[in-house]
């Protein structure tokens, strides 16, 4: 008979805790009346970890590429559960308390998150820097980036249908992968709830595979690559709005604050804020193109809009009058020039024109660039 449940554990040299967890799960099983079965997904382990698991009936599944993501992949589809519990072998899960999340899942949420911070995390259970700055930062990075109300990202105890399994389409490898559940269930719209979870310290004598640092900067990185809007496309604007508005007060004229005064030097400064920014916002619209014609990101519903809105033609006629107007106030800067013998330029006035022709051509030619190779990216459309 089909199991409803599959525990997912992975392992690498867990003899210490293997037994206990694979035990609780079973007995969780026995208890509640559950189909259910524990699949070891095992990624090279040498210390008899394998037998230990086949003795207590457990199903082992052999992952030979290395990771995190990669053992619970291989472990999730060897699954034959309708539901799956993931969970590290450490014993810091309770899998003899599982019946929140089949609760969830069978009501028909898609994951189901655990939260150590509302369930109770014990003495020594969790390191200073992970519960203090690590865990709480990037969960709120990832609140922040994908508008989830998700409290722990980091949960290591979840449980997902498996047809939301195949409708994320994991690739990471790592520790990040953790986190790449929660961001594609988001961005694919799947029902997500939350549990509280208790995190007891780890059983084993041996240190965490966990690097706090390296595997901390995965899943930022991991974040923000996938946030193109938070790591593109609002700091750019910001540095446009910044850099526009100051460059126009300056052509203006010089700008006094208490005893500083800010005229053109200050203005190549400013522009340049406004270029980078424009370089930000450009970045953005082509990661965002790159990455869903990829399968990398779901599709949006202004995402064929988008394409409609910004053709080449447009872009190459804007472009075209930017580098247009660049030229008209380069000619004017070069009759003032002419008006002193093509001598020294004593004053600041011909700066003042020289400067936004620049910028604006640069501008127009960053736009012509950019709707040519935004439609080279939209071709397969």
């Amino acid at each position: 008979m089909k199991p409803e449940l599959s525990v997912v554990m992975p392992c690498l040299n867990e003899a210490e805790t293997l037994a206990v967890c694979i035990q609780k799960a079973q007995s969780f099983f026995e208890r509640e009346k559950i189909a259910g079965e524990v699949v070891i997904a095992d990624n090279g382990s040498t210390d008899g970890s394998q037998k230990i698991a086949e003795d207590l009936g457990a199903r082992v599944v052999a992952v030979p590429l290395k990771g995190y993501g990669n053992a619970l992949i291989g472990g999730i589809n060897a699954a034959e559960g309708t539901y799956i519990m993931m969970g590290d072998a450490d014993d810091s899960y309770d899998f003899s308390n599982m019946m929140p999340y089949i609760v969830k899942l069978r009501e028909g949420n898609d994951l189901v998150m655990g939260n150590r911070f509302k369930g109770g995390i014990k003495k020594g259970a969790m390191p200073f820097l992970h519960r203090y700055l690590g865990n709480p930062v990037l969960s709120f990075i990832g609140r922040l980036f994908f508008n989830s109300s998700i409290g722990d990202f980091h949960c290591g105890l979840r449980g997902f249908s498996k047809e939301a399994f195949y409708k994320m389409d994991l690739k990471t490898t790592g520790m990040e992968f953790a986190s790449e559940m929660i961001v594609k269930s988001i961005l694919k719209d799947l029902k997500i709830a939350e549990v509280p979870t208790i995190l007891s310290p780890d059983g084993r004598t041996r240190p965490p595979h966990l690097n706090t640092w390296s595997d901390g900067w995965r899943h930022l990185r991991f974040l923000m690559l996938y946030s193109p809007k938070w790591l593109f496309l609002i700091p750019g604007l910001l540095l446009m709005f910044f850099g526009f508005i100051l460059s126009a007060i300056l052509t203006a004229g010089p700008l006094d604050i208490g005893n500083t005064t800010f005229d053109v030097h200050t203005l190549l400064f400013t522009s340049g804020f406004t270029l980078i920014g424009f370089q930000f916002v450009l970045f953005y619209g082509l990661t965002k193109v790159f990455t869903v014609e990829n399968g990398l990101l779901p599709k949006s519903k202004k995402y064929d809009k988008l394409f409609k809105s910004i053709t080449m033609e447009k872009g190459l006629i804007l472009g075209f009058l930017l580098v247009l107007v660049g030229v008209v106030l380069s000619v004017i800067a070069y009759s003032d020039w002419q008006e002193i013998n093509f001598g020294d330029i004593n004053t600041n006035a011909i700066l003042r024109i020289v400067i936004p022709a620049i910028t604006t051509m640069l501008l127009g030619v960053q736009i012509i660039l950019f709707s040519l190779f935004f439609s080279i990216l939209g071709l397969k459309k």
